[in-house]
């Protein structure tokens, strides 16, 4: 499946592993997000696992399917979700927020070296 068709990069585009570096960094911290979680919002300790595990979860199969181009699609949903889990501590709207703007800021500058 060619990338450019789903929405990614072409496969030489050096902009790509930068954005496997940004959803690596989002794993950690997303998985540093569970216990901001649990100490600072009072979210119960298995809600706050489940929604920062998989969030997490979604960084890293979205980082590892960059190369194959159906990544790009599940790193757009990263962002929201990132951004969405200030639902569960308001600290994450910053930092989803942040993420998301680096996503997209590298994103752009790839579609334009192509």
């Amino acid at each position: 499946m060619n990338p450019a068709r789903v929405g990614g990069l072409s496969p030489g585009n050096p902009m790509r592993t930068p954005l496997a570096a940004a959803l690596f960094s989002e794993v950690i911290v997303f998985g540093l997000a569970i216990p901001g979680m649990i100490l600072v919002s009072s979210v119960p300790a298995s809600v706050a696992a489940a929604l920062g595990g998989l969030c997490a979860l979604l960084a890293l199969v979205s980082a590892l399917g960059l190369r194959r181009g159906w990544g790009y699609p599940l790193g757009w949903i990263t962002q929201a979700a990132g951004i969405l889990l200030g639902l569960a501590t308001p600290m994450m709207y910053l930092v989803g927020a942040i993420f998301a703007v680096i996503w997209v800021a590298t994103y752009v500058m790839g579609r334009r070296l192509q």
